[in-house]
């Protein structure tokens, strides 16, 4: 018996519908007057779709649940929990998440299958709620794309590329925003429904979706990897197969203004696209390599630069010693750290502060990853002579009260920086070193004069991140005897803390969910100036740093391991011994 005989019966049963309406309804779907005998019911407005959804919900014993009448939206982490393929296979939408058991609207309450496949992909309990049919597919679309135009998952995706020839270059034009044009609306609606650009489109979408900060399209030998680096690690994901690589990259290479007749140099682009709501930009790289281009895309998301001063992670002495620090009348403030360290967020957050009428704000960036507003941004672009050397020259005559600088790169630079600082101007710049006091030895090292030095930079940061612990199901960590002889910690210090381990559930990336920041921050004093004068190394400095109080990288990562933000694990491989 199938599904809609059953409820024809039970409707039956419990007098809501007569044997003759049953009958009816049963013949209009012989006659193909209906595609359903409960859609021929509804039709004849015998009985509605809400009738039987509390029908079987009084049956199984179930609640229900109405999408129409939802007090909110479904939570975006809980849409996470399960794939648009899945969620479409199994005709389920995932609503709530309460004390580790997922609960998901279905139509068929008997259709317990379906619920252990959930429990066995998501190896956690489900409880299934009664939704309407109609309610349920209108959240399918709504939440994981509609169908009508467009594939859904990889599989339908290559069907339709084995059996299409796609030319991606035909029809485009790109603006000077990197966004692709074109002059002719009846191409553009084919370009749309073109499988590879859906491909692309979903690459890019789920990336998003997953909170991946970069995009690694990878040519191998024999395949093409597709990498998405989440909370700082990268992970590999179902990936394109190798017959595809060349349409994909000269796709994206499109999308992001590049030349793609050439493949012999590398090449830097910006793409715009549309996620949920959310309008990103993408910066694109492409590095020829031995298989093919390598292209790296950064997800550029506005909303998550855009963090106060106090969401950085600062514990509280620190987050009084940044806001004394920023606001000095001049002088330079230097963030340290290697590549994707959170540089740029930090300086983004420190000028968002700063940005009030009564100053003016000048960047200089290679390139300007976020626009911000009430800001005076400079693109540096070499191939017109505008260098930094040249942009800080001309920002100068723009009577600035703020400058940053991207990154002091070179004598030149630093020094015209330097003079800013000492004739008025606060500025903020980056480095890349891998602590706070070998920054004072690293602008020595470019040439730049030590009384310079020490009478322009009053402070500098160095930053990590570290993945942070999900809040939902890290379990107790008893510390060893080697990781305390390491992390050089008493029994005093750890009797009355509470430090955890990653698990790993649905909500989280292998116990990980977001990351946060480590720091060591240090104000040049009288002491540290005389050391530079002196030309001493960066070992002495560092020293007399922790001396006058300076916590270090180490330090700030065992105390937010200490509060159960992170992992004793994630502080050791991310710092070394001070």
């Amino acid at each position: 018996m199938d599904n809609d005989e059953f409820i024809l019966d039970l409707l039956v049963q419990q007098g809501m519908i007569t044997e003759e309406q049953a009958n009816t309804a049963k013949q209009k779907v012989a006659d193909d007057e209906a595609g359903s005998a409960l859609e021929a019911l509804y039709g004849d407005k015998i009985c509605t779709e809400q009738d039987v959804v509390q029908l079987l919900a009084q049956y199984y014993g179930m609640d229900t649940y109405d999408f129409d009448t939802a007090e909110k939206q479904v939570a975006p982490e809980i849409v996470d929990l399960l794939p648009g393929n899945i969620a479409r296979k199994y005709h389920l939408i995932p609503i709530s998440l309460n004390a580790g058991t997922l609960r998901v609207a279905m139509e068929d309450p008997g259709d317990i299958d379906s619920l252990d496949a959930i429990r066995y992909l998501l190896k956690m309990d489900v409880e299934g709620v009664v939704s309407a049919k109609s309610q349920i597919e209108k959240a399918l679309n709504y939440y994981y794309g509609s169908v009508q135009n467009t594939s859904n998952n990889m599989d339908d995706l290559m069907m339709d590329m084995t059996e299409t020839t796609v030319d991606v270059t035909k029809g485009n034009t790109i603006d000077a925003t990197g966004d692709v044009t074109t002059d002719d609306a009846g191409q553009a609606k084919e370009e749309d429904d073109a499988p590879i650009i859906r491909l692309v489109s979903l690459i890019i979408l789920e990336a998003f979706r997953t909170r991946t900060s970069d995009i690694h399209m990878e040519p191998m030998e024999k395949r093409f990897r597709v990498r998405y680096r989440i909370d700082g690690v990268l992970n590999e994901v179902e990936s394109p197969p190798k017959y595809l690589q060349n349409q994909v990259l000269s796709r994206l290479k499109l999308q992001a203004g590049m030349d793609i007749s050439e493949h012999r140099i590398p090449q830097d682009g910006r793409i715009r696209f549309s996620a949920m709501g959310r309008d990103l930009d993408l910066r694109v790289s492409d590095l020829p390599t031995t298989w093919g281009e390598s292209i790296v895309m950064r997800i550029l998301d506005k909303s998550g630069v855009m963090l106060g001063i106090s969401e950085l992670g600062f514990l509280p002495e620190d987050q009084k010693l940044i806001d004394k620090v920023i606001h000095f009348p001049d002088g330079i403030f230097l963030v340290t750290g290697p590549t994707g360290s959170g540089k740029t967020t930090s300086l983004y957050s420190f000028l968002h502060a700063l940005n009030q009428p009564v100053s003016k704000i000048i960047t200089a960036e290679d390139p300007v990853e976020y626009e911000l507003s009430g800001i005076n941004q400079v693109q540096i672009n070499p191939e017109v002579q505008m260098t930094f050397v040249n942009a800080l020259r001309a920002m100068l005559r723009q009577a600035p009260n703020i400058i940053m600088v991207g990154e002091i790169r070179d004598e030149e630079t630093g020094e015209i920086a330097i003079n800013a600082a000492l004739t008025g101007h606060l500025v903020f710049s980056t480095l890349h070193t891998n602590d706070a006091p070998s920054a004072i030895t690293r602008l020595m090292d470019m040439g730049i004069k030590p009384f310079l030095v020490a009478s322009s930079v009053r402070a500098i940061m160095a930053q990590r991140l570290l993945r942070r612990l999900c809040k939902v199901c890290p379990k107790p960590h008893e510390l060893t005897e080697m990781e305390m002889q390491q992390l050089e910690m008493t029994p005093e210090f750890v009797k009355d803390k509470t430090f955890k381990d990653p698990v790993g559930c649905p909500e989280c990336k292998k116990g990980f969910r977001g990351r946060i920041g480590i720091y060591e921050i240090f104000v040049l004093d009288e002491s540290i100036q005389n050391l530079i004068y002196q030309l001493v190394d960066a070992g002495v400095i560092r020293r007399r740093a922790v001396e006058i109080g300076m916590k270090t990288l180490r330090e700030d990562g065992i105390l937010k391991a200490a509060a159960g933000i992170t992992s004793i694990s994630e502080v050791l491989r991310l710092t070394v011994d001070s």
